[in-house]
């Protein structure tokens, strides 16, 4: 039974946890709050009182379930091996069942729903953005501040819509001589719309391993901002817009340059389509052939390291929780950067820690997100170094804020960026 489906289908999970506390001291929420209803334990209460009738759903007890950014932290600290992501998936789908989606939350995951109705919003938004946005001066890299608050105050720094999406840029099929395989490229919201300089290196590095790139036109949203939020209906159904388009066009494998993207197509996807074979047998397909870009490059291929030019950077890597505890996926993106000439790799104190953007609580929970934002900018800040590399484009907005707003000389990349740096130092040189 889909944790989307039932709060039944948690109480295994409930039930394995003996209320230890473990959790309070990882959750980052709880770090901030110090209350009992930020952390694991306290949601584990919850929904067992739901469970019993003792209380029943309401907008408040809603609000309650909003406070957790599913870093999975807690999973790795629980004695028990209790699954709080699962836990508070399913919660966040009951409140949705009971009390129905925010109307924002509603209008949002709608919009996605219409691809093509979202593309010109977002090309519109491209256009006039300088209304709302007022462009962070000196700064290459495009990103600027809110003119008016919103809601979400108006230090958040945010990048630029770009002013050609990234799928406009290429055709369906990037062709190369005498190509290895044929893999697939899910680009994602963020990479499609603001970070396009992410694709662009995805791309190149495929294309510099003589690897032929499919960048399906009908892919759209993975649905992770739906269901982590209780929209099950919504996230399904871009789920299935997703496994068709990628079906239609055939790859012998499919990467992914975004966290919670990569959740979606391994594990996400399947378990939301349990109840339709046709589907669900696509999604366990796809899934067995899916594969963040650093995995794909180390495991897959290996990607090439003749060529690489030197790039004189010294770098720290934040983990983002979807790729680090999500998918299991630490080692590799350390493992390109130390492979690339010039790079010093410098760790933080604690490279795992939640970042606090978590997609749609930063906005809901602005002021909870800065905080838990500032511990990593400050840890960050301790090892004096000038690039922080990270494989999540949305961590890559947060953590390029937090900086920002600190005062610190920092470029944020993503891994794939610098790797791609370095094949292009090498044909310089």
């Amino acid at each position: 039974m889909s944790v989307y489906n039932s709060l039944d289908s948690i109480t295994e999970e409930l039930h394995k946890c003996m209320k230890c506390g473990n959790c309070m001291a990882v959750c980052p929420i709880y770090k901030e709050t110090r209350q009992e209803v930020g952390v694991a334990r306290g949601k584990i209460s919850l929904v067992e009182y739901l469970l019993s009738g003792e209380i029943e759903m309401t907008e408040r007890l809603a609000d309650r379930f909003s406070l957790c950014t599913t870093c999975m932290a807690c999973n790795t600290n629980c004695p028990c091996g209790v699954r709080f992501d699962k836990i508070i998936l399913a919660a966040r789908a009951e409140a949705v069942r009971k009390k129905g989606l925010h109307p924002v939350k509603k209008i949002a995951f709608t919009a996605l729903k219409m691809q093509r109705m979202f593309d010109f919003g977002m090309k519109t938004g491209s256009l006039f953005q300088g209304v709302a946005l007022k462009h962070v001066p000196h700064k290459s890299d495009r990103i600027a501040r809110m003119r008016f608050d919103i809601g979400i105050g108006t230090d958040k720094v945010f990048p630029m819509l770009a002013s050609k999406t990234l799928r406009s840029e290429f055709p369906e099929v990037v062709k190369v001589k005498n190509p290895k395989m044929r893999v697939a490229f899910f680009t994602g919201c963020m990479i499609n719309y603001f970070y396009t300089d992410i694709g662009k290196s995805v791309v190149e590095v495929l294309k510099e391993n003589d690897i032929e790139v499919v960048i399906p036109k009908g892919q759209g949203c993975c649905g992770i901002p739906a269901s982590v939020n209780g929209d099950v209906a919504s996230a399904s159904a871009l789920a299935k817009r997703n496994l068709r388009a990628f079906e239609k066009l055939g790859a012998d494998a499919l990467v992914v340059a975004c966290s919670s993207g990569g959740t979606a197509w391994k594990h996400v996807f399947g378990e939301l389509l349990e109840n339709d074979p046709e589907f669900k047998a696509l999604a366990d397909k796809w899934a067995g052939k899916s594969y963040d870009i650093s995995e794909f490059l180390i495991h897959k291929v290996p990607f090439k390291k003749q060529g690489l030019g030197r790039v004189d950077r010294k770098v720290t890597y934040h983990d983002p929780c979807h790729l680090n505890r999500g998918q299991g996926i630490n080692k590799e993106p350390r493992e390109i950067l130390k492979s690339i000439p010039g790079v010093t790799l410098i760790e933080m104190k604690e490279p795992g820690r939640c970042c606090g953007m978590a997609g749609s609580f930063s906005l809901v929970h602005p002021d909870l997100s800065v905080q838990i934002s500032d511990r990593k900018t400050a840890d960050i800040e301790l090892t004096h170094t000038d690039t922080v590399a990270t494989g999540c484009p949305a961590c890559r907005l947060q953590l390029k804020s937090g900086v920002e707003n600190a005062g610190i000389e920092e470029e944020v990349l993503h891994t794939i960026q610098i790797l791609a740096e370095s094949y292009r130092a090498g044909k310089k040189n």
